[in-house]
């Protein structure tokens, strides 16, 4: 398997060294910047794998790079920032992060966060064994990761296309949001669950005609999720 690259965007030199060191140590090949507008300019001219993201840098934030990101593909991303609000997360969710860490934090907690995000991103993409399936006017393909309702193509993230394929390839069954984040996310005990509330509300803006009465992607009240064909 090729070596996979991460790109770091991390204004502050001493975490970024770290990171970085980090994740070379783990056989990841590193780019490395601490301003938007370089990482901007990196992007354009390489495809990383995933990108660790720091949400406040100089010249254009991590919330702006993220929002750029998702307009043009579905690179997985990390969020890497000192902020700690439940509101924060939610916002760096709700613009396309597969994931959230906040400083302080563990060099091999974000390391095991990247592998999970890649493990998971990159063997729904290299397996060609599993069949598309439709409900209605929803088509799920896992192999080209496309989704349609009706005609109109979906752009999904990397997770939300995953937790889709997920629960939809176990109709009718009822899943906690821990079992979510273990299947989907692959690290349930270092991941915040409002990652699911989050990603569950996103996937229902794009798939769902109507958000107050879903009837695919339902809640089962006290209990967590299931799909509904």
């Amino acid at each position: 398997m090729p070596q996979q690259t991460i790109l770091v965007v991390e204004d502050e030199p001493s975490i970024r060294e770290v990171v970085c060191l980090y994740l070379k140590r783990a056989g990841f090949q590193v780019l490395d910047t601490g301003d938007g507008h370089e990482a901007l300019k990196l992007l354009d001219e390489s495809t990383p794998d995933l990108v660790v993201l720091d949400l406040m840098l100089p010249g254009i934030d991590g919330f702006q790079i993220t929002s750029m990101l998702r307009a043009k593909g579905d690179i997985p991303i990390i969020m890497l920032t000192a902020r700690r609000s439940e509101m924060d997360r939610i916002a760096g969710l709700e613009m396309g992060a597969d994931d959230y860490v906040v400083k302080p934090f563990s060099p091999q907690e974000l390391v095991s966060r990247v592998r999970a995000v890649l493990r998971r991103s990159t063997s729904q993409k290299q397996n060609g064994s599993e069949q598309p399936i439709r409900y209605g006017d929803l088509f799920i393909d896992p192999v080209t990761r496309t989704v349609k309702l009706g005609d109109q193509e979906k752009k999904l993230t990397v997770k939300e296309f995953d937790l889709l394929w997920f629960l939809g390839s176990n109709p009718r069954q009822v899943f906690t949001r821990d079992q979510l984040l273990e299947s989907v996310w692959g690290l349930s005990e270092f991941i915040d669950p409002s990652t699911v509330t989050v990603h569950i509300r996103r996937l229902r803006e794009k798939i769902e005609v109507d958000t107050s009465e879903p009837e695919h992607i339902l809640t089962v009240w006290g209990v967590g999720y299931k799909f509904e064909p």
